[in-house]
């Protein structure tokens, strides 16, 4: 063997190692224990006057959002300060790129500061690039999704699995409108009417993370949306997939948080929706 193959073959070794030996447990273990913390903080705030200030015409954020946000990231550098945390308020805190966290602190900050009790806490870690956990927690309501790569998906530690209904005319759907929804609001509605028209019904709940959940655990059927930001899906995806659903873009190609473009299902439905979504 050449020295040029011994270098490939070390280099592979020192990459399989890598991702073989993150200790996923601890990584759960500190996810719920973040996802604790800022539970405690939104609770706090929770049906109190909020000082709102405006990412955009209809894009908020609140002290909640940001307090929940310092919990989370604090707790989790603290136990693995070489890592490296994508998160939505504060954008990215410089680590070790092949440990990732993405947090979403509070998925549904409008629900949140008009007092519906539809929102989350959204965190996820991806080994190598590579999604291999998530957790979402609504606070208020108590219900705790996870999912582990290899592993399923639980709601309050019970698994859960998408459900088998196999006709887009007995499905319930939901779906989501991005911020930018007046510049693209004729697809937009076009993509609406033929969903609503083809399912038993279409719902449109405010936070994409409990959407997916909502998915895993047989609540719908399925579930589209554009323009979402990693935080928005990471968690909700491995727990959607581990739970069995089928994801990809509107397209049926294959998913990464990094798309626009995101379909969710419980497999049966599938091709059927995402064929509603081809303009």
């Amino acid at each position: 063997m050449n020295n040029q193959h011994s270098i490939i073959l070390l280099t592979l070794r020192h990459r399989f190692d890598r991702v073989l030996f993150v200790d996923l447990e601890k990584i759960r273990t500190v996810g719920l224990a973040a996802a604790a913390g800022a539970g405690e903080i939104l609770r706090h705030y929770w049906g109190k006057k909020h000082t709102i200030e405006k990412k955009g015409a209809i894009d908020l954020v609140t002290e909640a959002d940001l307090a929940s946000e310092r919990a989370i990231i604090r707790l989790i550098r603290t136990a693995f300060p070489e890592h490296a945390v994508l998160a939505e308020e504060s954008g990215i805190t410089i680590g070790n790129d092949s440990h990732e966290w993405i947090i979403d602190p509070l998925d549904g900050t409008t629900n949140y500061a008009h007092g519906l009790p539809e929102f989350t806490i959204s965190i996820a870690f991806a080994n190598e690039g590579n999604l291999v956990f998530g957790l979402v927690s609504n606070p208020v309501t108590g219900e705790l999704f996870c999912g582990m790569k290899g592993q399923g998906a639980t709601l309050n530690g019970r698994p859960i699995h998408v459900s088998g209904t196999k006709t887009l005319a007995e499905s319930l759907l939901v779906t989501g409108f991005p911020y930018n929804l007046k510049t693209i609001i004729r697809p937009l509605m076009q993509r609406f009417e033929r969903c609503l028209m083809a399912s038993q019904g279409v719902r449109r709940l405010g936070s994409a993370a409990l959407d997916l959940c909502y998915l895993a655990c047989g609540r719908f059927e399925g579930f589209w949306e554009q323009n979402l930001a990693p935080w928005d899906t990471a968690a909700g995806v491995v727990i959607a997939k581990e739970a069995g659903a089928s994801v990809s873009d509107f397209s049926n190609r294959p998913y990464s948080i990094k798309k626009k473009e995101i379909l969710a299902t419980n497999g049966f439905i599938h091709e059927n929706l995402a064929m509603l979504l081809r303009l």
